[in-house]
């Protein structure tokens, strides 16, 4: 895949960077990342894609050098879908591949509720699937049991001020801890590099938090939702050594999808970054069944 370009696009609902590569009239697969991280972080998956696809791959609201928004409701993960189905209007992309990790997995899945008649086929990484109940409350059982201690950092993000006051100018120790302890392999410091760099942005500390300060209404619409099934096929990729994303949060997958298959690899948290050539060979073929289906038809 060729070297990505980086543009920043105004949209009705604000300002977003994107990173695009690959053919601009190829089948469309976007890519979105989770926290603390951004666009950057499909880059080694995207090196590895057939050269036809377009990718579109942007920063979420408040990450990355998209817009900060000093409004936590503007990071639920409703929300958050509405400005990127927003983001692809204004790009003229009516229909897609979607792809997700981490929250961006959460954003991805709520895109393929909104609009299920533009998503072709979904692929979430390392993140719970929102509507599956008996799943995700097999892994919340079992980290309660456990003291969920691997959730300390979303109860510091919570508390009002804090994040605010203690990460600025600790950019470096902040994103270490995770990038660095949540992985199997020596992060690539150029992505590391990249992160406390986007992280260092004024009022970061405060959007990135923000993330974790939508848990209630996020999870209120999540129990309204649960059980709701996924119109199109589903691949989760999984890096089976996460802390956070402990293995039952895989179990039930079929309750919610109609087609879905569960891989799983050898990696941790960040695992399109632990294994981009394996995460990127899965992407591939299963996307490339859609071609193969839309050429039959």
């Amino acid at each position: 895949m060729a070297a990505t370009e980086t543009r920043m696009i105004k949209t009705e609902r604000g300002r977003f960077n994107v990173r695009l590569a690959g053919a601009e009239t190829g089948p469309v697969i976007v890519m979105v990342h989770g926290w603390p991280e951004s666009s950057y972080c499909w880059q080694g998956v995207a090196a590895h894609l057939p050269d036809h696809y377009r990718l579109i791959m942007p920063d979420l609201r408040g990450l990355g050098d998209s817009e900060r928004t000093l409004d936590d409701a503007a990071y639920t993960k409703q929300a958050l879908a509405a400005d990127m189905l927003g983001l692809l209007d204004t790009l003229g992309v009516e229909t897609f591949n979607l792809v997700g990790h981490d929250w961006g997995g959460a954003v991805a899945q709520e895109m393929a509720l909104a609009a299920p008649e533009r998503v072709h086929r979904l692929v979430i990484l390392n993140i719970h699937v929102i509507t599956n109940a008996r799943g995700n409350a097999a892994a919340q059982a079992q980290l309660r049991n456990s003291g969920g201690r691997s959730f300390w950092y979303q109860f510091f993000q919570t508390e009002p001020h804090l994040p605010e006051a203690m990460i600025p100018g600790n950019e470096e120790v902040w994103l270490g801890h995770f990038l660095k302890t949540w992985t199997r392999e020596a992060f690539p410091a150029a992505a590391f590099e990249e992160y406390v760099r986007c992280y260092a942005i004024a009022h970061t500390p405060a959007t990135g938090a923000a993330y974790y300060r939508c848990y209630k209404p996020d999870t209120a619409r999540w129990a309204e939702i649960a059980g709701t099934r996924f119109a199109m096929p589903g691949l989760y990729i999984y890096g089976q050594h996460d802390p956070v994303i402990i293995e039952p949060f895989t179990r039930h997958l079929d309750d919610v999808f109609d087609d879905i298959r569960l891989e799983t690899l050898d990696a941790a948290h960040f695992v399109q970054e632990e294994r981009p050539r394996e995460v990127a060979a899965l992407i591939a073929e299963f996307v490339g069944q859609n071609d193969h289906d839309m050429k039959g038809a």
